[in-house]
């Protein structure tokens, strides 16, 4: 399927409907993170559907804005949404090529991925909150450390594979034997610390208590306006999971709109993501939060490998 050409009906149902599925769960994963993290705290904490009530709550309260606020503040929430759908219907996630290729292109999954972070910052900005403005400085800083990376390792896939589509770069890495192993192992486990700090996880993570300035951006916002951020970056976590499944770990998916292979691929999807999810959280809650000023010690060591698998690649390595 040409990345230009307009997908089939079949293809179309079957975008939207895995994005709407991970729209469904995203609060079931981030509600997973947490019960995991009480249980490895030795505390009882909240249920794994404990996120689906703070959401159903929220819808139900009005937004509340300060009074100052512009338009970017009303449609960030809207923003985080939709980019996430979009690189959602795009993901190979059960079957060997992008169900929705127009979005399909890493080039502009990374952009989205941008897109997300610019209006999530910018949106803090707009408050005219004090807390607002700091939060998305830290935001925006921890964006242009880890990008790079994230942009890097993927772009170096790209290169040993001979093409940006996302679809036959999982399909060629599921069906044929990796000519530079070396490289593609390397540029996996940087791409998996990039995208671990892109869920938003220890010790990159925001701080839950809304009186931490790197919460800053959503301090201001309340009712359902809280609630569509919340499921927005619940979303983000899902999404960014299965890209990193997609490209690095591309088996088990169906070769066709077979219903019999798409269960089984759903089934293996869904052991996939709780194997990532698992270990996310058990690494996660085996460390403390970094100190801001400290974080580019950690992740210019990262940066420095993902040179180095660029440096393999040229190499034929």
């Amino acid at each position: 399927m040409s990345p230009l050409e307009m997908p089939a009906s079949g293809w179309i149902v079957l975008a939207v409907a895995q994005a709407m599925l991970m729209l469904m769960f995203a609060p079931l994963a981030s509600g997973f993170s947490r019960v995991l993290r009480a249980k490895i705290h030795s505390r009882k904490g909240p249920g794994i559907l404990q996120d689906y009530r703070d959401i159903a709550k929220l819808l139900r309260r009005q937004s509340v804005a300060p009074s100052n606020a512009g338009f970017i503040f009303w449609i960030m929430p809207w923003v985080l949404i939709v980019t996430m759908l979009l690189i959602g219907m795009a993901l190979p996630t059960v079957t060997q090529v992008s169900p929705f290729p127009i979005s399909g292109d890493i080039i502009t999954d990374i952009y989205l991925l941008a897109i997300f972070r610019f209006f999530f910052a910018l949106a803090g900005i707009d408050s005219n909150s004090m807390f607002g403005g700091l939060g998305s400085s830290r935001e925006l800083t921890l964006g242009i450390l880890v990008e790079p990376i994230l942009i890097l390792t993927i772009v170096v896939v790209a290169l040993a594979v001979g093409t940006t589509d996302l679809g036959y770069i999982s399909h060629a890495l599921a069906t044929t034997p990796w000519h530079q192993p070396l490289t593609i192992i390397l540029a996996g486990v940087i791409c998996a610390f990039a995208l671990f700090i892109e869920m938003g996880k220890l010790p990159f993570d925001s701080a839950e208590a809304e009186q931490e300035l790197q919460e800053g951006p959503v301090t201001e916002y309340s009712g359902a306006s809280l609630a569509m951020v919340k499921l927005g970056l619940g979303l983000k976590q899902l999404v960014v999971a299965q890209l990193f499944l997609a490209i690095f770990i591309p088996w088990g998916k169906a070769a066709s709109l077979n219903a019999d292979g798409l269960f089984a691929a759903f089934v293996i999807l869904f052991i996939k993501l709780l194997v990532v999810f698992l270990i996310a959280g058990i690494a996660e809650n085996t460390m403390a939060r970094f100190r801001f000023m400290k974080i580019h010690r950690a992740i210019f060591p990262a940066f420095l490998v993902a040179v180095l698998a660029l440096v393999f690649l040229i190499f034929g390595w």
